[in-house]
């Protein structure tokens, strides 16, 4: 080691020495050429910005409104399920939180009550195709400019697939990289947007990445009796959405956000993280997606450990030394539990959150966990009331629910937060660049002033048959505050 610096300082010694020996006129280019090959490099550690153009989520034809009435009615036609099934699934959709506007898919309304491949693919024409062709029209870019294509869609994944009916459809040409995600849940749209800045980033061109996400309910809608499986039938509706991000540095003017941060953290080494949700047979060889009990308690352990690895990066120094004070005091008082719980407040760090809003579960657990009150949660609320649980486009919904409420001013930070089978947690962290204002496809125009709408609670009342009595406040249009 001592021969090692002593070499070491004799060579930074000649060196020197040699530096000092020369001329001026030789010296000075040399340590220009010295400054800018540092400069380079850490310019080049620099990522380069990623920016959201624009965005889109499709809104369904008015024909395809379902509400409770509806369900039921197909429940009876169809003829798969008994009176007790049909009982438990009325009781999860009064308690669910969803409204009597949201969208079901092609087949509900066809007269046939089957699922079939022709339903599946007309459910994600209507959706991808409508939701893109809005998009680049507004952003002003043409497919041919659109360098990649990131598609996902959890439960449909058909050959040819999803994104090459969108090439095809909108005449890309053959240079465009396209790519398909499949099993990733409601996490997908969050996991998308980090995939495609990651592909702009290493890419040398760099350009344009369109981002489309959406489910796909008609080959999953389940016919059993399960009734952990019911419960998708219950909560899941259409919905998708498409998101233009680019690195172009003469598009930031254009564009709504910049890109701050992303952060995915994958739980599936716990056995019951990974069994959560999954997409199993019954026993009479339907399938479908069994969510089970512990569903709440995996997505709770989830997003701490989340948040443990994203704190650091995104909470002011005040908050963080607030949290560690908070929890050291609590560890001296003699209560580790307390300390346990004790999470750090991310309203510090975020003007507005994107939260999941995967069930109403689902966002009381994430409120109770992160001490978010009532007004934190409403954007979260308002998009499972109106357009149910569409999955991963659900966060892309919540963003525009911010928008049509013209909440986002130049400089707020925003939040996406998504969970996903795996058991994964995505977060996608944004810094707005100009106000909110709404656009004319804003899927939020029309009803916007309806929220935050008081919801009545679930009837606990019983019909004479034994099953809830059905209430009439379910039956009309969502009740005003």
């Amino acid at each position: 080691m001592a021969t090692t610096t002593t070499m070491s300082s004799s060579m930074a010694a000649s060196l020197v020495t040699s530096l000092r020996s020369l001329p001026a006129h030789a010296l000075v280019p040399l340590v220009a050429s010295a400054l800018l090959f540092v400069a380079a490099v850490v310019l080049r550690r620099r990522r380069r910005p990623v920016y959201l153009l624009n965005y889109s989520c499709h809104l369904p034809d008015v024909d395809r409104k379902v509400n409770l009435e509806v369900c039921e009615y197909f429940g009876q036609r169809c003829r798969h399920y008994s009176d007790d099934t049909a009982d438990f699934m009325r009781l999860i959709y009064r308690k669910s939180g969803l409204g009597q506007e949201t969208y079901a898919p092609p087949f509900i309304f066809s007269g046939e009550f089957q699922k079939t491949q022709a339903f599946a693919v007309q459910e994600a024409e209507e959706g991808l195709f409508a939701t893109v062709a809005h998009l680049l029209a507004k952003s002003d870019v043409r497919p041919r400019d659109v360098g990649f294509v990131v598609v996902a869609c959890s439960m449909f994944s058909p050959a040819p697939s999803l994104a090459s009916m969108i090439v095809r459809r909108f005449g890309m040409p053959p240079g465009t990289r396209t790519y398909s995600l499949a099993g990733m849940g409601c996490s997908a749209g969050t996991v998308g947007i980090d995939m495609a800045a990651r592909a702009l980033r290493v890419s040398r061109r760099g350009g344009y990445a369109l981002v489309v996400v959406t489910e796909n309910m008609s080959l999953n809608w389940y016919f059993g009796e399960n009734k952990h499986m019911l419960v998708t039938n219950c909560i899941f509706r259409v919905g998708s959405a498409a998101a233009l991000v680019t690195d172009v540095a003469a598009r930031r003017g254009d564009a709504k956000y910049e890109l701050v941060r992303t952060l995915r953290t994958h739980h599936g080494g716990d056995d019951a993280a990974y069994n959560a949700a999954v997409q199993m047979e019954d026993e009479e060889g339907n399938v479908g997606v069994a969510l089970t009990k512990d569903l709440v308690r995996v997505a709770g352990a989830g997003l701490r450990q989340h948040i443990a690895t994203l704190a650091p990066h995104v909470l002011p120094v005040s908050e963080l030394l607030r949290y560690v004070w908070r929890v050291a005091r609590a560890y001296v008082a003699g209560n580790p539990k307390a300390a346990a719980a004790i999470v750090p407040d991310f309203q510090r760090a975020f003007e507005h959150m994107c939260i999941h809003s995967g069930g109403k579960a689902v966002i009381d657990a994430v409120a109770k966990l992160m001490a978010f009150g009532p007004q934190v949660v409403e954007p979260a609320r308002a998009t499972l009331h109106r357009f149910g649980n569409t999955s991963s486009s659900l966060v892309f919904y919540e963003l525009a629910y911010f928008e049509a409420k013209r909440r986002v001013r130049a400089g707020d930070r925003l939040w996406m937060l998504a969970f996903g089978t795996g058991f994964k947690a995505c977060s996608n962290v944004w810094r707005a660049l100009r106000d909110s204002a709404p656009d004319a496809d804003n899927p939020w125009n029309a009803c916007a002033h309806r929220y935050p709408a008081a919801l009545p609670p679930p009837s606990t009342r019983r019909s004479s048959g034994g099953a809830p009595a059905m209430d009439s406040t379910h039956l009309k249009n969502d009740k005003l505050p």
